[in-house]
């Protein structure tokens, strides 16, 4: 009867309460007026995080849940990846990391408030912007334009979205609060109808209001914001509070102040000279950032901190940025310097804001710290070359062709094309991969490396070439991911775009291109038949694998988490029990893989490990290990004299 009682006196303050709304198991309404948001005509304020579902196992959704509710956050923010669920047109998946409905049942469980994201275009450091890479090959399309073909397509995916999540919205006793419109549209263009046409798709497939969400400052506002619908800011609070005010003067998109994205730190990309950005153990960036907070929820207003959790950018997910010239290719890792890390582990810096917090709500209103088990040590482990890559490709190319097709042309999405020439005149110079390198191309002659074209510098190395006929020239370009951000992300194809050229003038024309997007493991790798390679310096890129088990005491759930560290590793990709886990690079900062004891076998049951090392060295052992503590840092990159 105490319990009960107890209960009670519970769900009673948490409807009176402006931080700790009760998990809705009744239909209830949420708006707005001038100053407040309103649950059941209550304010309430949102302390919210983001947090996207599918960055993170589903095994470990319930306990990163959670940790949002013990750092007192009330509301998760998340973004929806179409590419994800529509890899292939036409053919949907709602399964696994794509089952967003369980997500959303999941954080309701656990009292939390969901806030909706899903695009279609979401940047969030994602493949293309979590656009997929079929949409360049509808004719006519363009994105996020009022462009009938991109259009078409995008309400195919609402819709299947909408359905997906009839269930969960707040006013069907869900606990999805509101959904947001584009995103970050004033930072891209000004389309009103574009917007209004994207609003009305909107709400055919998703119950409750919309708002949208831009920088702080007028162009942003001016360009994304859409009548009829709330205006929010992210960024600087102070700022973005202002810009709202000063710019935003039609009262059909005023209402109380959320800052949708308050950034703790920053994004990690790959390169010898962008060392891992960080907040936690930061005195000055953490006053910073408890400062905003504390002024924020003084002043009755609500915000999103991203991320609360990051996660992982899972096998070839990870979008780049384009900027000073040059792909910022994200890395796997999106650990963002959040304040609840990739493991799901909590930092300084989470402690630090969650006291922050319980200033502004009830006491004893946010639930104590889950304990949670330290991550787990393997010990060294070897990695025995398997089969060389390019061994493993089909007999016949996927595409012969006078020029070059692109990675889009082949049907493929991410991963590697192998484009391979027959030189039937001599010719030398330097070599030009068509419009120019869009990711990294290794170029070979007769097997032999001859360099590396990287877009990942503003100024890729030349690579000189002396062909004699009858040589063989292959070009292995990889997709380190399809720009999220910038103006560049209208045209995003992949591969080769264009002609190749040597010398400035000479046209090589007779192409066979290979299809390697690695969405599945060549059998080869574990054919006992299948001869292992010699390894070369200079030589194509090669399989290893291994297998290691979790120490006593672990088991294939938290216990188990590890980093996976590859230290005579140059640039690969890693799989685990089939997990893709994603890439890594010598250059850093990232230097080692998040692996989840949720993908691992417990017991004595061997975990089997394959890499794909993009430049394999003579001499030089391959091994594995796990770390308990993972590691940061940055090299020079042994292609740069």
């Amino acid at each position: 009867m105490l319990l009960k009682a107890t209960a009670i006196l519970r769900w009673a303050a948490a409807l009176l309460s402006l931080s700790e709304p009760f998990a809705a198991a009744h239909r209830s309404n949420f708006t707005y007026d001038r100053h407040n948001f309103l649950l059941d005509g209550a304010p309430i304020k949102l302390i919210g995080g983001q947090m996207d579902p599918q960055r993170i196992p589903p095994q470990y959704w319930t306990q990163r849940l959670q940790m949002a509710k013990a750092m007192g956050l009330n509301t998760i923010f998340s973004y929806i990846f179409w590419n994800n669920i529509e890899p292939t047109q036409g053919e949907w998946n709602f399964e696994g990391r794509n089952d967003i409905a369980r997500f959303m049942r999941l954080a309701q469980q656990e009292g939390l408030y969901v806030v909706l994201r899903p695009g279609p275009y979401i940047c969030g450091e994602r493949e293309w912007g979590g656009f997929p890479a079929w949409l360049s090959q509808i004719p006519g399309m363009a994105v996020r334009q009022n462009n009938k073909p991109f259009l078409d397509a995008s309400q195919k995916y609402l819709e299947q979205l909408g359905k997906h999540l009839v269930r969960t919205h707040i006013s069907k006793g869900g606990p999805i609060l509101m959904t947001q419109l584009e995103n970050e549209y004033g930072s891209f263009g000004n389309d009103k109808v574009y917007l209004q046409a994207f609003a009305d798709m909107l709400k055919a497939n998703f119950d409750g209001f919309l708002y949208t969400n831009d920088g702080g400052g007028k162009s942003y506002l001016d360009g994304g914001t859409l009548h009829g619908i709330l205006a929010q800011t992210d960024g600087d609070p102070r700022t973005g509070f202002a810009a709202r005010d000063k710019y935003v003067t039609d009262p059909t998109m005023l209402g109380p102040q959320l800052d949708g994205e308050y950034y703790v730190t920053w994004i990690d990309d790959w390169s010898s000279n962008s060392a891992h950005q960080y907040t936690s153990g930061d005195a000055t960036k953490t006053k910073k950032v408890l400062d905003d907070l504390d002024w924020i929820l003084a002043g009755n207003n609500s915000f999103s901190i991203y991320m609360f959790h990051g996660g992982t950018n899972w096998g070839f997910e990870n979008g780049g940025i384009w900027a000073s010239n040059r792909l910022n290719a994200v890395t796997s890792s999106y650990d963002y310097g959040a304040p609840l890390d990739e493991s799901g582990r909590p930092t300084e810096l989470y402690r630090q804001i969650r006291d922050t917090i319980s200033k502004h709500v009830p006491a004893g209103s946010i639930p104590a710290i889950p304990s949670l088990p330290n991550l787990t040590t393997i010990n060294d482990f070897k990695l025995q070359p398997a089969v060389a890559l390019f061994d493993t490709r089909d007999n016949k190319p996927t595409v012969q062709s006078t020029h070059p097709v692109t990675m889009e042309k082949l049907g493929q999405a991410y991963g590697f094309v192998l484009y391979e020439h027959k030189v039937a005149n001599a010719v030398k110079g330097s070599i030009a991969p068509g419009d120019g390198p869009r990711d990294r191309v290794l170029v070979y002659v007769n097997g032999v490396k001859a360099g590396v074209i990287d877009k990942t510098y503003a100024k890729p190395a030349t690579v000189n070439v002396d062909l004699k006929k009858g040589d063989v020239l292959q070009l292995f370009v990889e997709n380190l991911g399809r720009i999220d951000f910038n103006q560049q992300l209208k045209e995003q194809q992949k591969g080769i775009v264009g002609n190749v050229t040597v010398g400035g003038k000479t046209v090589l024309e007779g192409w066979s291109a290979y299809s390697l997007p690695l969405t599945k493991l060549p059998s080869a790798i574990t054919d006992k038949n299948t001869k292992a390679p010699e390894i070369k310096d200079g030589r194509t890129p090669v399989f290893y694998k291994g297998t290691f088990s979790l120490p006593k005491g672990t088991n294939n759930d938290l216990s188990g988490d590890t980093f996976l560290s590859l230290p005579n590793g140059i640039k690969g990709t890693v799989w685990v029990n089939g997990n893709h886990l994603g890439r890594y690079w010598v250059v850093g900062p990232q230097q080692s893989l998040y692996i989840p004891g949720a993908y691992l076998h417990g017991g004595n049951r061997p975990n089997d490990v394959v890499v794909l090392e993009l430049e394999p060295k003579a001499n030089t052992e391959m091994i594995g290990r796990g770390l308990a503590t993972r590691e940061w840092a940055n090299h020079p990159d042994p292609n740069v004299v």
